[in-house]
């Protein structure tokens, strides 16, 4: 069986998957098109709270990956980091169902990335969620 630290840091892989799908939603949902109607400070700050969004996903990234053994410690701050990550994800997916992005995914690569990514924040949550809650002994 697989050891929590090493768990924690196929999560922090996982991090560094979801960038890659998200660096295709300016380009699949043509926001340059879409926000132009909007005034330019709206569009800065829909760029800036996607740029924290970002930076936040690349950190929980880093975190995971370089300080696994850590974060599998179950001392107070690790179970409080780990429990922000499941807790980020958790709230991600749970909007996942909100979304209507049906027609956006019109193509098979499309719908497939679609799936992969709830199954990654499924993931993420428990891999996440277990580190925070689960008792060591």
């Amino acid at each position: 069986m697989i050891d929590l630290s090493t768990l924690i840091f196929l999560g922090g892989l996982g991090h560094f998957g979801v960038l890659i799908a998200s660096a295709l939603v300016p380009f699949k949902l043509d926001w340059s098109a879409v926000f132009s109607a909007l005034p330019k400070l709206h569009r800065q700050m829909y760029w800036t709270y996607g740029g924290y969004v970002v930076l936040a996903i690349v950190a929980f990234g880093v975190i995971a990956t370089t300080c696994s053994a850590e974060l599998a410690s179950g001392t107070r701050l690790a179970r409080a980091v780990c429990g922000f990550i499941a807790v980020f994800w958790a709230i991600r997916l749970a909007l996942q169902p909100v979304f209507d992005v049906k027609p956006f995914l019109t193509a098979w690569w499309l719908r497939a990335g679609y799936h992969t990514l709830t199954v990654v924040f499924v993931l993420l949550v428990a891999i996440f969620g277990w580190a925070a809650l689960a008792p060591r002994g």
